[in-house]
């Protein structure tokens, strides 16, 4: 398994958890972690910079100039590392580390020839540890299970951010720009399922429950967005249904 790990970060200089990507990065020796910088105004990148010198045949750094959300950064991302022919599994995580990069690695050893998408769920169980805000967890569900409606798929968790990839199911995932910066995840699974159908999709994806997931806090996404994800969500409907 050769994975590469895409992390975005916007203005991520004063959260970012350097220390426990060092002991990651040191841990996993095969495994390749590239940081996008996603147009940040503080130091981002100048702390990026210093770790790819740290450690230059692990991680990379791309930066890109302008912001362009969430989704795109990964997307730019996306299509930088799927040149590289090092690499024929593809994962992207957040920042701060809300999933645990060993997580995911062991995540991806789920993928094979039957398996080419595998995502994370924070469904909390007897025997895992979702700490999750109860107010973030409500209207997490009720949004889940609008997109699961709308997906026609019975999905437990679309948002999570931990999904590993084929080489062939990323190119068709991020082939091209996303319409929405935070709900591009929906779009990921509808390009998915309009390219494989329906029981193509369901074949050959698999929905893991994480053993841990730490809500951070100081998320990015403003409590006004509420208003404008129900319009995005319906534009994303119109365009793949």
């Amino acid at each position: 398994m050769k994975l590469c790990i895409i992390v975005p970060c916007f203005n991520e200089a004063n959260r970012l958890p350097i220390a426990d990507y060092q002991t990651f990065i040191e841990d996993f020796p095969e495994v390749g972690v590239h940081f996008v910088n996603d147009g940040s105004t503080d130091t981002t990148l100048s702390v990026l910079d210093a770790f790819q010198t740290k450690y230059p045949t692990q991680v990379q750094v791309l930066d890109c100039k302008v912001n362009s959300g969430k989704g795109n950064a990964i997307q730019k991302a996306m299509q930088h590392a799927l040149k590289n022919n090092s690499f024929d599994t593809f994962a992207f995580l957040d920042a701060d580390l809300s999933t645990e990069p060993a997580e995911c690695v062991l995540l991806a050893t789920k993928i094979n020839s039957k398996t080419q998408f595998v995502f994370g769920s924070r469904i909390k169980k007897i025997d895992n540890t979702i700490e999750r805000k109860w107010f973030r967890f409500l209207v997490g569900r009720i949004i889940a299970t609008a997109i699961s409606g709308i997906l026609n798929l019975s999905v437990y968790d679309t948002q999570c951010g931990c999904k590993i990839f084929t080489k062939q199911s990323a190119k068709i995932a991020f082939q091209e720009p996303f319409l929405s910066p935070w709900l591009f995840d929906v779009e990921v699974f509808f390009r998915l399922k309009k390219h494989f159908g329906t029981s193509g999709f369901k074949s050959f994806s698999l929905e893991v429950p994480l053993a841990k997931w730490k809500d951070q806090g100081d998320s990015k996404i403003k409590w006004t967005y509420g208003f404008v994800l129900w319009l995005e969500l319906y534009t994303i409907y119109k365009k793949y249904r």
